[in-house]
């Protein structure tokens, strides 16, 4: 008798697993082939012969890169076109996806520019750059805040009530201390405080984490708008005139076209943001805090057998999540504006979101707020030079990339297998 072939449980793992034809890079391909044939047709079709120019000066008139704006509709939904077609290769999915998506917002913006009227056909792309790091700004600290909690097992849905109660701590403090260091360390206490409460609830008392978050947004925005009624709205002068951070300029990097004066010429807040993802990727995958982290949140079980200190990790990380998002919101009141009601508005929710596109990395969520960004300055744009689309229908375009990367179109998305779940200790 011929004897039945045996596979090793080493050899099952080692086998790749059959996908078939249609892989999740193909899929793609097919889906950025017709977004870039569609760009090229429509976009091309509606452009006008007029000259597009992306200025690299804060000078409308300096130097630019100028092409003709149907030329530049077509060529470069072509290009997008290209990119999903080379996607079927299997091979570099991510460059190409990024190459692909760059090249039909660029058709995109051939069309618009060339269609504004006349001495707005340009787009400047120091302004775009800074509004996108300036927009940008709190969702990266919300997004950092939500890394340090949920990579420790802690679903964060407080990002807002910390950026708010942040945002009315540093104002109030600024404003009677009249120092602006002073406010800013009041902030970072404001965002701890609603940390506090959601680790107290959640880690002590096993509270359902999603519903405590929520609680506490309320908890937040009923509390500031109460003594913002009571104090700040009656005695403006006292209570809501908070001193402001300005711009630190820093010396060979400003003079580089495009990114200098845009980041480089910019605010305390922007830096510290920068400086916060480096420093925590780093910590989270290159030491041993980091390493606990990770293992709290993925096998709390396994970590607690091997001498970690499940629950004592787990309320630092949130408190130090709660300084994070603290200091995101003093961006709005110590840096250009003074407290309002609510006047964070939905920021934290959206600062949640990017750390789902992210998938849960420091640099991932940088990225993700910065694509949250430059789609609401776009939006700012459009509606300076008079667009017919409307900032509403862009304003949406940031949920639905969520929406599909969360579905796994563009890269399967898994939080840390025990994000939300509650730890007891045997």
């Amino acid at each position: 008798m011929t004897p039945v072939s045996t596979i090793t449980a080493n050899e099952m793992v080692a086998a790749p697993i059959q996908t078939g034809y249609w892989t999740r890079s193909r899929k793609v391909g097919v889906g950025l082939v017709a977004a870039g044939v569609l760009a090229a047709v429509v976009f091309g079709a509606l452009a006008t012969s007029q000259t597009a120019r992306f200025t690299l000066s804060e000078d409308a008139q300096g130097a630019a890169l100028a092409i003709d704006g149907t030329v530049g509709a077509i060529l470069f939904g072509l290009i997008a076109a290209a990119a999903g077609a080379a996607m079927f290769t299997d091979r570099w999915f991510p460059w190409l996806l990024g190459v692909g998506i760059v090249c039909f917002v660029l058709s995109f913006l051939c069309w618009q520019i060339s269609d504004a009227p006349a001495g707005q056909n340009f787009m400047p792309l120091v302004n775009i750059v800074r509004g996108t790091f300036l927009l940008a700004v709190p969702l990266i600290f919300g997004a950092l805040a939500g890394v340090l909690c949920e990579r420790s097992g802690v679903v964060n849905v407080a990002i807002e009530g910390q950026l708010l109660m942040g945002a009315f701590a540093g104002a109030l403090v600024g404003t009677m201390a009249g120092n602006v260091w002073v406010g800013l360390v009041a902030a970072a206490l404001g965002g701890a405080f609603i940390s506090l409460l959601l680790a107290v609830f959640t880690i002590r008392y096993l509270v359902d984490q999603v519903v405590m978050g929520i609680v506490l947004n309320l908890l937040a925005l009923g509390l500031t708008g109460f003594l913002y009624e009571r104090l700040m709205q009656t005695n403006q002068a006292k209570y809501n005139q908070p001193p402001h951070f300005g711009n630190w300029e820093i010396p060979l990097l400003k003079d580089i076209p495009v990114l200098g004066p845009a980041l480089f010429r910019s605010n305390l807040f922007l830096y510290l943001a920068l400086i916060l993802v480096l420093v925590i990727h780093i910590a989270l995958f290159r030491t041993r805090w980091g390493l606990r982290t990770r293992s709290v949140g993925e096998h709390p079980t396994a970590a607690d057998t091997l001498g970690v200190r499940v629950l004592g990790l787990r309320y630092r990380n949130v408190l130090l999540a709660g300084v994070v998002a603290g200091i995101g919101g003093a961006s709005y009141t110590l840096l250009l504006y003074s407290f309002t009601k609510n006047m964070i508005g939905g920021k934290g929710f959206i600062a949640l979101a990017a750390l789902i596109f992210g998938r849960w990395s420091p640099t991932g969520a940088l990225l993700a707020a910065l694509f949250f960004g430059f789609a609401d300055q776009l939006g700012v744009y459009l509606g300076a030079i008079n667009s017919i689309i409307p900032s509403q229908f862009l304003a949406m375009l940031p949920y639905l990339a969520t929406i599909l990367a969360v579905a796994g179109l563009v890269g399967r998305v898994r939080a840390p297998a025990a994000d939300g779940k509650p730890y007891i200790k045997g």
